[in-house]
This record gives C-alpha cells, structure tokens and sequence, in this order.
C-alpha cells in the first residue's frame, strides 16, 4: 500500500495543490488537492501529468563534463573545482562583467533565485536574467514608474469585480488566475458580471465571453488611446479619483485631444459603437484587467501596458476594491532596478538596462557574447532553466552559447541548453526537494505553500540551491562559520537564530551571504539549502508581510517568522499565510508623491506619434510575409519546455501550426497536411490545422515544443521562426506579431 502526499504542481505560475500516491518510492497516481486553499481541488490535465516531468528518460544523475565534444561522467568535487577555478580566472583576466546568471524562472522553485543572484553580487556581477524579462520587461517597467516598484504588479480583484476585461488573454487555456476555467465560466455565467475579452481571435475565453471586441493585430496600443480619447471626449473620466490619486494628469491629458477616433478604430477594424459601449461600461462599472501575452508580447510591448494603464488611472481601477490591486507578498517577486541611477548597469553591447524587478531580457544576450567588447559576456551559470527552446531565435542562441568560455548549466535533464555546456550539474526535481514559490495571484489573501520531497533524489542529485552554495564555497565567499553555530543548528531554530544574529553583528560581511551561511548550518542538518534558506526570508520578512500575517493570527514577536515556519511544515497543502490591509488599498504605491504616476517623458514620444495614419502605414506587411505569426499558442497541451515526453500527449493534436478555414482555402491547403512556415528567422515544417477560432491572416503555434527526446525531436520549435532582435526597446520579444507565409512542404522535408 502507498502513502498520498500533498504538495503543488510546478508547471504554471498557479501552482494549484495536488496529492501524490507513493508506492516504493515512486510517484504512481496524481490527484487534484481538495484542502488546497487556492485551488480548491482543481488541476488542470498538465498537473494530473506532471509524472510525465517527474520521469522523463534523459534524467541526469551525475555530474558531466565535456571532453573533446562528448560528455563524461566527474565527481561533484572535481565538477566544482575546475568549475571554480575556471570562472576565477576569467574574473581575474576580463572582470565581473564578463559573468552572468540565468535562473530564478521555474514555476516550481523560487528559492534557487536567492542562492543564484547572492554568488554574481558576491562576484561582483550585476547580470541577471530571467524569464521575466523574457515576457514582461515593458509591463513591469511601467508599473516601476507607475507604481513606484518593477515588482508592484497590480493584479485583477476578480472576486469583488463586476465586470473583467481580458486583453491579449486566453485564460482557458494559459490560467493566470486561481482555478482560471471554472472561475471564468461561473463569471461568464452570471447575469450581474460581465466578461469582455479583447482578443483578435476567437480564443476559448472570447467564445464565452458576453463582449469580444476582435481587434486588429498589432493595434491594441491605437485602441487603447483611442479609448482614452473617446472616454475623455465624453466627459466620463473618473475625475474625482484623479485629482486625489493621480500625479502628472494634467501634463498628459493634451496628448489624447483632438484625436481621429473614428479613424483609429478603422485601423482597429472594429465597430465605433461596440467600443463606446465598451468604454461606456468602464466608466460606470466596477472592473479589473486582465492583460496577459498578447499585450506584452505585441506589438509596441511597453506602449500597450502603459497606455491600459493609462486608461486604468482614467477609470480610476488601481488601488480600488474590484479593480486592480497591489498584492500581499511575502517577498517581492525580484528588487526594483531604477536605470536612471548611476549604479545600475546596462549590458555593453546593447545598453539595455535590467527593467524586469532587476532582471535583464534574454532577448539581448546573444549580442552580449557575440561582441567585441573587452567587457561582453564569456562565462554563464544556467540553473532550471531551457534558454535554447524558451528564448528568442534558437540560430542565434546556438551561435552564442558555442562562444561562451564557460558554460555551466544546473538541470533534472540533458536539455537542448545542456547539450552546449561545458559542465551539467544533476538537480533534483521539485518533488525531490524543498522549496516554494512567491507568485502573489491573490487577493486579499496571501496564500503560501512549502512543498517538501515526496520521493527521494537519484544518490548524486543537489538541489540547485546545494549546487550554488557548494560553488560560493569553494571560491572563498562564505566568511568563517564557527562551530557553535553549527552546533547550535542541531537544536531548536530560536536558540539557532539568536547566534546567527549574534554571528551577523560579529561578521558583517556574512549578511550579504546569508543564504549560504544558512545552507552551511541549517540546510546541512535538513539536507537542504531552499529551505533554511526559506527559514531566513520568513524571519527577516519586510515589515509589510509581518502586518499581514498578524492580521490572519500569526501575532507579532521576535519569533513570528518560525511559527509560519512551523505552521507551514504542519499544513504541507499550503496556508493563507497573510491577509492585505483592505481599507488601505492604496498603501503599496511607492512612488515619492504615494500616487499614481502617469507621466513617463521617455514614452511620450511614441504616445504622441501613435497616429491612424501611421499605424495605417506601418501594420502593411512586408513583402514575402502577407501573415502574421503568433508564436507562442497556449493550449492544454504544452508546458513550456517542462514535459519532454511527447507520450502525455499521445493522441491529441499537440502541435499543429493553425490557420482559418478563408487562409486555408486561398493558399489550397488542406487540414492535416505539412506545410512549412517562413519568417525572416528561418523555416519550420508541421502540420496544418484549420481552425475557425483563428483570425483570417494569423497563423499560430504553440510555445514548448521541438524538444528532443529519445533522439528524436518532437514538434515544432517556435523559437527558430524568432529574430532576437525582433523586439520592443526595452527588450521583450513581438512574439505574437511575427511577419511569415505558409507554402505546402515536401513530404520528405523535417524540422
């Protein structure tokens, strides 16, 4: 007989609860978590598969090193050596900037983030890249302006909301909010709320919607100004709201007079009296906004998220009950960079400045290696993470990777990235391991969940975390332990933080490396560095967090930090660990006037030069592209590149490349037969689906494929149809606006 385990699934940013049925030692069954407090017993077909990520055949269990182009087997104290010594050199001979970190972007584990980022400060390196700022650099940019923090994301309060518009979002298929299907069809269903959807396509969340405004591609920016322009036209603006929580109205008020509507919204291809309805609706009932991809990944990126939020601030939706709210947060998802202070880097070949919570975009480091700047990128620490599959333009990475003096890359598998390392270094999974995750998707809750090893780790497997302490280690960065403290993290965890705090008071220098102080002691008696390292971060929690767990009965003291500790080991289904002051909504803005800043000079410019006369001119394809690529479809069967064997998908059409039943006719292609995709990057070959949910002129394909598996490569990898230079000014990639044309392939021809 087996043993159920409760703890989350690690494959999307909802992290809903599951149970795990155990039988000698392997996971057998998997199961929605009922007592999850967040997801109340819901799991999408991704999480009742996640065995599929759990085992897959290319599972690493020793350290590797390249030697004359093949991989050999090392012990982890000759990986670590060597490893050690050659980044010092190359510090030594092309200083700090010639190292970067890219990690802290699983779904599953957030912990390994600390450990990363804490070993580049220590070797003096600013360089941290990550997935958000693969996705979200202009959106979290803005907020940093807007908002005062990149980390201050204003989500949608959907429970208290009477109306949720979802822009450039399929939550059907992608989530980003709880329990995202079965809340969406309850909301859709209920005749006092309304769900609108802005979308070029009829995705599965705009089927059920009760308004879908299909808006041209590559022209929500124009839509949203013209928006603006009307609500202020008619005199609707939440004036009130403005004059008490927005600072720089007035400056940027003029930049919508006189605005062509109607003709903006022919260039839209929408209805002028569906929109004003629209907008009528938005300045007399309570709403949220749900942007996702399709704006962030669109064309004019950062334009896209600061004028929604514009047109937010005029409805007067953040900071309200209902509309768009700061979250409770444990820790804040990254730190705020600020490009305009003078100790901030940017990268030397493209000057891109860290704009993701101090994340730089992936979509720049290619240029970064393949440069000739005494100071560009040589030596790069990948931990659980797949840039050669999840970045932009495979060509290019592949290109640059082969370039790197060190490439060190930390994995459960021989991923496509770990193919070009130098060294691959074993993790354990996320079932194998302790760690959580700080993604703040609720409201005003804050729900948090300690997953701990429900089976054991291959014998030579580290945590990620283990992995990096053991290489700060090596290269002297961890001070001097004394062995009373090592002694003292064999006992109780208060008497243990009173001598780390009188070790800190004695060794300064050890707080900037606390998390491996921690992973010394602690993380040696637990056998896990994620989570002495969580034990940490909980004891030290900012103020703010300590006022929330207060307000949901974790009372203050010196020792609140260990009894959330401890009521998380109690509670392995996750807690609400805190709950957002709800009188003082407002309270997370954090910019010098404590109000929302709506002028940013740097985008004035470009809200200014948004004209329909322009967007007219410049939304003409190219010649030899006539289609629009959207390349990066969610659907049910794609987890970024988490889930390598195909066999969870066996029998469905996983990977297709869509098309309208109109595209389908007038190119004389016929659904299920191979066709090839074209765009400036390159070609791939899949096959066609003719689907009446997608736009005349779009093309899509799913994101997380072309994975090679078993020595065969699976599906069509999106990203070699991506030019990493195809991308907004602060470094996100247009993924969903991508020029191409579709031919008949011959049957003969692969990916």
């Amino acid at each position: 007989m087996g043993n159920w385990h409760k703890t989350g699934c690690v494959l999307c940013a909802q992290n809903c609860g599951l149970e795990m049925l155990v039988e000698d030692g392997r996971i057998i069954r998997v199961r929605p978590d009922k007592a999850n407090l967040r997801s109340r017993g819901y799991a999408c077909r991704k999480g009742i598969n996640v065995m599929y990520h759990q085992y897959p055949a290319d599972r690493l269990k020793e350290p590797l090193k390249r030697v004359k182009g093949k991989f050999e087997p090392i012990s982890w104290d000759q990986a670590i050596t060597e490893i050690a010594e050659k980044l010092q050199t190359l510090l030594d001979q092309n200083g700090p900037r010639c190292l970067a970190y890219m990690g802290g972007s699983a779904q599953g584990g957030h912990m390994e983030a600390a450990f990363g980022l804490s070993l580049i400060r220590a070797l003096g390196s600013q360089y941290y890249y990550s997935s958000a700022g693969q996705e979200f650099s202009g959106s979290w940019w803005v907020f940093g302006r807007m908002l005062g923090k990149q980390y201050n994301i204003a989500i949608p309060d959907e429970h208290a909301t009477d109306m949720m518009v979802g822009w450039g979002w399929n939550g059907m298929q992608s989530h980003q909010m709880p329990r995202a299907p079965i809340a969406l069809k309850a909301f859709s269903k209920d005749p006092e709320r309304k769900l609108v959807v802005i979308d070029p396509r009829r995705s599965e969340t705009a089927a059920i919607a009760d308004i879908h405004l299909a808006v041209r591609p590559g022209t929500d920016a124009l839509l949203a100004k013209a928006m603006v322009a009307l609500i202020l036209g008619e005199g609707w603006q939440n004036q009130a709201y403005l004059n008490e929580h927005v600072d720089g109205w007035e400056r940027i008020k003029p930049w919508f007079d006189n605005f062509n509507i109607r003709e903006a919204l022919n260039v839209c291809q929408l209805d002028v009296s569906k929109v004003r309805d629209v907008c009528q609706l938005m300045t007399t009932r309570r709403w949220c906004l749900h942007p996702d991809l399709g704006i962030y990944m669109g064309r004019h990126s950062t334009l896209n998220s600061y004028l929604l939020n514009i047109l937010g601030s005029v409805c007067g939706i953040f900071g309200t009950r209902g509309g768009n709210i700061i979250p409770g947060m444990v820790v804040p998802m990254g730190f705020h960079a600020d490009e305009r202070n003078a100790e901030t880097w940017r990268t030397v070949a493209t000057e891109m400045p860290p704009v993701a919570a101090g994340s730089f975009p992936p979509a720049v480091m290619p240029e970064e290696i393949l440069n000739d700047h005494p100071e560009k990128l040589r030596a790069l620490l990948v931990s659980a993470c797949n840039p050669l599959r999840a970045y932009p333009d495979t060509h290019a990475y592949e290109k640059s990777f082969k370039n790197l003096d060190l490439l060190v890359v930390n994995d459960i598998v021989m991923s496509e990235t770990a193919r070009l390392a130098h060294y691959v270094l074993p993790c354990r999974s996320f079932y194998e391991s302790w760690d959580a995750t700080f993604f703040p998707w609720t409201y005003p809750e804050v729900f948090f969940q300690l997953r701990r090893p429900v089976v054991d780790p291959p014998a030579k497997c580290l945590e990620a975390s283990q992995i990096i302490t053991r290489l700060a280690d090596h290269m002297g960065l961890i001070p001097e332990i004394p062995a009373e403290l090592h002694d003292a993290a064999e006992g109780d965890r208060l008497t243990f933080g009173s001598k780390l705090m009188e070790y800190g008071g004695q060794v300064p220098e050890a707080l900037p490396r606390m998390p491996f102080v921690l992973a010394k002691t602690l993380g040696r008696v637990w056998d896990s560095a994620a989570k002495s390292g969580l034990w940490g971060v909980l004891m030290t929690a900012p103020k703010t967090f300590r006022k929330n767990a207060a307000r949901v009965g974790f009372e203050p003291g010196l020792d609140q930090g260990d009894r959330i500790f401890q009521a998380l080991l109690d509670k392995p289904e996750g807690i609400w660990i805190g709950k957002a002051d709800v009188d003082n909504p407002m309270e997370g803005i954090k910019t010098p006037s404590g109000k929302i800043a709506v002028f940013i000079p740097e985008l004035e410019k470009g809200v200014l030069g948004l004209t329909p006369e322009k967007e007219a001119r410049e939304l003409k394809m190219p010649d030899g592209f006539p289609l629009i690529l959207n390349a990066g479809r969610h659907m049910k069967h794609n987890a970024n590149t988490l889930m390598r064997n195909p066999e969870w998908n066996l029998g469905k059409r996983a990977c297709t490349v869509a098309v309208s039943p109109t595209d389908a006719e007038n190119l004389e292609l016929a659904d299920g037969q191979e066709v090839k995709v074209t765009t400036e990057a390159g070609s791939a070959t899949g096959e066609l689906e003719v689907s009446g949910q997608v736009r005349p002129g779009m093309v899509l394909i799913p994101h997380g494929f072309g994975l090679i598996y078993d020595d065969r490569v699976y599906g069509i990898n999106a990203n070699y149809l991506t030019k990493n230079t195809h991308r907004d000014p602060l470094g996100t990639p247009l993924h969903r606006f991508i020029p191409c044309r579709i031919d008949a392939a011959d049957v003969k021809e692969k990916i």
